[in-house]
């Protein structure tokens, strides 16, 4: 890959973003691959013209720039990259950053995607009362939003506060090894015992990966076990 070589002198062409962006989304989102599709959507709506501006996911797919911008590898295959994109699209719009509309009638479902600023909400609105017509009519719907569990760090940082940089490889390893069932269990166990401290979420962990827990709750793997006896001898 090629260096980037610096923005060129003279007149450039910029893409606004709010403020809210880097002060508030930027601080939560955790997933490169949501951060890229939104950075694109604000990218694409500000080049467009008129009232209301969107974008549908079958645009967004066939969106080269995009699609090369989620690839980790050369070899990655389209399809992959699309099955990425979609679940990009969901977080973003679960984080309500995205808004999303349906629009299905009797040939196919098209995916309409807007902004969550003023024109976007206002626009959303008036579909939904009738008052306003995309490129295809038909019975407008909003999907259904699952909220994705929140990360480890999210977690960490909602509970516990700041995450310290030397913590952040622990807490990945723990997300790998532990159902994320009981890693929510045991930041919620750890406030209700008004404790603030990853120290004790890991004690925890460590004891039901070992000794087992009292519910039903999925068991870690084999290689979760052995993991857990080899973090208590440290």
């Amino acid at each position: 890959m090629s260096p980037f070589v610096g923005f060129p002198a003279g007149k450039t062409r910029f893409t606004l973003l709010p403020d809210l962006v880097f002060t508030e989304l930027l601080t939560q989102i955790r997933d490169l691959d949501e951060l890229k599709v939104l950075l694109y959507m604000f990218y694409y709506l500000n080049r467009q013209q008129g009232y209301p501006r969107y974008m549908t996911l079958e645009e967004l797919e066939a969106e080269g720039m995009l699609l090369t911008a989620l690839e980790h590898e050369d070899e990655d295959p389209k399809s992959l990259l699309i099955e990425r994109l979609h679940a990009a699209v969901a977080r973003c719009v679960a984080r309500r950053a995205l808004l999303q509309l349906d629009i299905t009638d009797k040939r196919k479902k098209t995916v309409y995607l807007f902004a969550n600023t003023e024109q976007g909400r206002q626009a959303v609105a008036q579909v939904r009362a009738g008052e306003l017509v995309l490129e295809r009519r038909g019975d407008v719907h909003e999907p259904h939003i699952t909220r994705p569990r929140p990360t480890i760090f999210e977690l960490y940082e909602q509970n516990i506060g700041l995450l310290q940089p030397l913590l952040a490889e622990e807490l990945q390893e723990a997300q790998r090894d532990y159902p994320a069932e009981w890693i929510e269990d045991a930041f919620r166990i750890a406030a209700e015992n008004n404790v603030r401290s990853w120290r004790y979420i890991s004690a925890v962990l460590q004891r039901w990966a070992t000794e087992g827990r009292d519910d039903r709750s999925t068991r870690p793997s084999r290689r979760t076990r052995q993991s857990s006896v080899r973090r208590s001898r440290r």
